[in-house]
């Protein structure tokens, strides 16, 4: 089997390219950056797809700059959206799976505080959340086989994440303020890419196990108990104060969910996984984690 993985240079994209070749002894892996494929470019991603003959398309690349996607709505759309839209197209002529990255930022303000089901009414409050959101309708409207995994606030020890922000400032300041009424789930990328290889690997989704998917590592925290938890697994918490403030207080330009926690049911019960806490797998992460080598 041959797998196209696309946005091979962010979080996902690079858990993945650590973990295949281990998990999938038998698969090829082809690892696609936005300078080898750009998916915005609608050409381009048919040409690739026709060249390289996958039979399955990991979609891990994204516009993710939340705030900054409130000044370039177009670019965030031309991926999010569009270039889901060319990925989908793509797969449905190649006859090929598309696995697509979505977000829980598709939901916007709080209603019961329960976990979110896959059928639960998308309401996404910034263009991110948006642009992700007509990317799935993209897909869904191209009608190819396709796995939509919807997940949260992702960290690893790749790229840009809240995880590896928490570790630069406490090393530098005494004090830090981070919002304590936005609450979801921390979720760590490995945990999100051996989910996807543990469904390649058993030869899945069939046709039944196609559709929209929560993954998101167990437990839920507010910014400021994930910024806390971190603060005190890596010992600086008698050096560094992390104080609570709400998101009045500390303002944004994007809008993001007062409450995004994802039901993961689905996913475990269709596929049989057990999915980690996240403070395990975010202490894994710190543990592996080397600063100096950033």
């Amino acid at each position: 089997m041959k797998v196209l993985v696309t946005g091979s240079h962010g979080q996902l994209g690079q858990q993945l390219a650590s973990l295949q070749s281990a998990a999938c002894r038998e698969e090829e892996f082809i690892f696609t950056g936005s300078d080898e494929l750009d998916i915005a470019d609608a050409t381009a991603v048919r040409e690739a797809v026709r060249r390289m003959r996958p039979q399955v398309i990991i979609n891990c690349a994204a516009y993710t700059q939340v705030d900054k996607a409130e000044d370039e709505p177009e670019r965030a759309d031309a991926v999010n959206h569009l270039g889901a839209a060319h990925l989908a197209a793509a797969a449905a002529e190649a006859n090929a799976l598309l696995v697509h990255i979505s977000t829980d930022y598709i939901f916007g303000a709080a209603g019961d505080n329960r976990p979110l089901t896959e059928s639960a009414a998308p309401n996404p409050m910034c263009v991110y959340g948006r642009t992700k959101l007509a990317g799935e309708e993209a897909i869904r409207a191209a009608d190819c086989r396709h796995l939509i995994l919807r997940t949260s606030w992702l960290c690893s020890v790749y790229g840009h994440n809240f995880v590896k922000t928490i570790v630069r400032l406490m090393q530098s300041r005494e004090e830090l303020r981070v919002v304590n009424d936005q609450i979801g789930s921390p979720t760590c990328a490995e945990d999100l890419a051996k989910t996807i290889l543990h469904i390649l690997r058993h030869n899945g989704p069939t046709d039944e196990q196609l559709g929209v998917y929560h993954y998101a590592n167990e437990g839920t925290a507010s910014w400021y108990d994930f910024a806390a938890y971190i603060v005190k697994y890596a010992g600086y918490e008698k050096s560094c104060n992390v104080r609570p403030c709400s998101t009045a207080e500390y303002p944004a330009k994007a809008l993001r969910p007062s409450y995004s926690v994802l039901d993961t049911q689905k996913i475990r019960k269709t596929f049989g996984i057990t999915i980690p806490h996240w403070k395990d797998s975010i202490g894994r992460l710190l543990d592996a984690y080397n600063p100096e080598g950033d």
